[in-house]
């Protein structure tokens, strides 16, 4: 008898099936003596659509809404239906015994699994395969240590219950604007919110009025001291700040107080996916989107980091005893970092990191065993490596430590103070690899209490009170992670919804919002706006993943819900006008047409929503750049074929055939698989005529 085994993805389904010994290679599925591995292509099933209950809410009308069936119904995604008929046929096989899921580690994976499970209607043993990372370790260890199904029954539930709790909200808010504001306007549980606060800090910067103020500085002595007055060194009255600088010209300045205190900085904790998402659009400016597909990558294909979708920082004591060889995988590319590790026993100096309690489903981002080759990665896998390997190097060194100075004069009764630090152990910020000085400076270290030092050089500086920026995407991130907004998986998805539907904008790594937008927050419930609500039902859905709250009582509220939003719509007496109206006129329907921004370009769609007329304003632009302004030049289709042009420089290529190059990683493998034989040459054209034989 054999265990089917359900992987997420084909990519998986191959590195599971290599690691289990499956050999014999078919169409949907591997199969082996023990396991038949197979493989969903993310989701196949999902929730039927109105249509599916009834097919007069093909049309939408604000009269049929709410739509609320009473028992939500699942279907067969239709382009993926020759992969789930595979499946079924699968699990009809006398010599099958069990399934074991293996799809993503995570709520999602589990849902994925589950409704495939549910649709065959699957009524043998369920077991689970739970890891963390997609070593051949990991694996190993992971299927001699399968978990019963049921365990995780409560987190298919809150699974269940977000996806029902999207499905009932959003499609129906979605309707009931749509059709009553004849344009299309997207709302949601977690999207709308998120709209609301980047609109809030909008509001906050047009309300925004400048104020003047100065600041004054004084050399006393060897030192540049600032004016300061109860932690403030703005003045914002001209005549209070041209009596303070009459009174200190020529007089003395008293030391009235030196303070010196050790202080210390903790080494940073391993990251969670919202941290790395906001610390790589910092530093490169990574959409968090990019950044998760650039670790899906590091994760899935190059095994070199561990699950990525994770909400803790903190990791298991049981992976106290794995260090050495994670350390030992880098070692190739930290040789110099990792020296000092070796030198104190590859001890971790953060003990605070290892907390069970912490770790929910999945422990913090950090590598793996896997020998890194880091020739095989390109640019942005680079800097993402980076930013992982660098965080759990510093769970090996000291804390930062350094001794701050405060000295604080009298001048004629005014208060002025001096700063200086001291660094005492560089600790885990040698890894910035920035070298900082011992001492920013030594002159206070001579100073005493009461030594008097003339006053010179006070210096004016007129500024202007600045509003707060508009929110970058690290910004949004910290704002959906304090009100529990979305979960570390959804929120890039949920960030990339708000661009496509044309309510923010993104301006040099900042969100605008757009006209659509600020008229789609004034349209929206109250309710609907509010991060703390929807935050209560992540907050819900967690405790029904934890077995501690009840999913039936979670899917009342909002069906009622439901119905409230929706009936608001209705009666609402707001009024919205469709901001990207043009001049011109659809050529099938005579409504005006709307101009759309899209990835490819400018785009003009009918503003009737029942005519599907849409035509392209801009010429599709390639990912091919001028080479004499950089810049993406556009597409073309000639009698000759494709080629791009560039108008600004007046520059035509024509486009070139595509040959498939071959990667670091592949030319390594066909090294490795045909060098041990001594019949041919060792160069890779020799390798590559070889594989091309065995093909054939």
């Amino acid at each position: 008898m054999k265990s089917l085994v359900l992987a997420e993805k084909p990519s998986v389904a191959r590195e599971l099936a290599r690691v289990l010994g499956c050999s014999q290679t078919h169409k949907s599925y591997l199969e082996g003596n023990q396991y038949i591995v197979t493989w969903a292509l993310g989701h196949l099933i999902e929730l039927k659509m109105p249509e599916h209950y009834d097919t007069k809410y093909k049309t939408w009308n604000l009269e049929d809404l709410p739509i609320i069936p009473s028992k939500m119904g699942l279907k067969v995604i239709k382009q993926t239906n020759h992969q789930f008929r595979a499946i079924e046929n699968l699990a009809k096989r006398k010599d099958i015994k069990d399934c074991i899921i293996a799809t993503d580690a995570g709520r999602e994976g589990e849902l994925v699994a589950r409704w495939i499970l549910e649709k065959i209607q699957w009524n043998k043993p369920i077991k689970r395969l739970w890891i963390s990372s997609q070593t051949d370790k990991a694996i190993k260890d992971g299927f001699k240590q399968l978990k019963p199904g049921h365990q995780y029954d409560d987190l298919y539930q809150s699974a269940v219950c977000r996806a029902e709790a999207d499905w009932l909200i959003g499609l129906n808010v979605t309707r009931a604007l749509t059709t009553k504001y004849k344009d299309p306007l997207s709302a949601g549980r977690v999207q709308t919110p998120t709209l609301s606060m980047v609109l809030e800090r909008e509001q906050q910067i047009q309300k925004f009025v400048p104020k003047e103020y100065w600041t004054l500085q004084a050399d006393i002595g060897p030192l540049t001291a600032d004016w300061e007055c109860n932690n403030e060194k703005r003045i914002f009255a001209k005549d209070e700040v041209d009596k303070i600088v009459q009174k200190i010209q020529g007089a003395k300045a008293v030391l009235e107080k030196i303070e010196r205190k050790k202080k210390s900085e903790q080494q940073p904790l391993p990251y969670d996916l919202t941290e790395l998402q906001r610390d790589a659009n910092k530093r490169y400016g990574f959409s968090a989107k990019k950044t998760l597909n650039v670790l899906q990558r590091l994760y899935e294909q190059y095994k070199l980091v561990t699950y990525p979708r994770t909400d803790s920082r903190y990791l298991t004591t049981d992976m106290a005893s794995t260090m050495a060889d994670r350390l030992q995988g880098m070692a190739s590319t930290y040789k110099e970092e990792i020296r000092p590790i070796v030198a104190g026993k590859n001890q971790v100096l953060a003990k605070r990191v290892f907390n069970n309690e912490k770790v929910t489903d999945h422990h913090a981002i950090i590598p793996t065993e896997q020998r890194l080759h880091l020739s095989d990665l390109d640019s942005d896998e680079r800097k993402i490596y980076d930013l992982i390997a660098k965080r759990f190097l510093a769970l090996f060194y000291p804390a930062y430590e350094y001794e701050s100075i405060l000295a604080v004069f009298n001048v004629e009764g005014e208060t002025f103070t001096a700063r200086e630090t001291a660094v005492l152990e560089l600790g885990f910020k040698k890894l910035a690899g920035k070298e900082e000085s011992p001492l920013v400076s030594q002159s206070l270290h001579t100073f005493e209490k009461g030594r008097t030092l003339p006053i010179k050089n006070p210096t004016l500086t007129q500024k202007w009170t600045e509003p707060p920026q508009r929110y970058s995407e690290a910004d949004v991130l910290s704002q959906m992670e304090k009100f529990g907004l979305g979960t570390p998986a959804t929120r890039a998805e949920i960030i990339e919804r708000l661009v496509e539907t044309e309510v923010v904008e993104r301006q040099n790594g900042r969100f605008h919002p757009t006209k659509k937008g600020k008229q789609l927050i004034d349209l929206v419930n109250d309710e609907l706006k509010s991060p703390e609500l929807t935050a209560k039902w992540e907050q819900e859905l967690e405790r029904i993943a934890k077995g501690k709250a009840d999913p039936k009582a979670f899917l009342q509220k909002i069906r009622k819900q439901t119905q409230q939003l929706v009936s608001e719509i209705k009666t609402s007496d707001k009024t919205y006008r469709a901001h990207n109206l043009t001049g011109s006129k659809c050529p099938e329907c005579g409504s005006f047409l709307k101009e759309r921004n899209t990835k490819e370009g400018k785009i003009l769609v009918c503003a009737n929503l029942e005519c599907s007329y849409r035509k392209r304003k801009d010429p599709k632009l390639s990912n091919k750049r001028c080479p004499q302004c950089h810049k993406k030049m556009e597409m073309h289709e000639g009698k000759a074929g494709l080629y791009f042009q560039c108008r600004k420089c007046n520059i035509v290529e024509k486009a070139e055939e595509k040959k498939k190059a071959v990667n670091k990683r592949e030319e390594r493998k066909l090294v490795q698989k045909y060098t041990q034989k001594e019949d041919f040459g060792t160069s890779l054209g020799d390798l590559l005529k070889q594989a091309l034989k065995d093909q054939e």
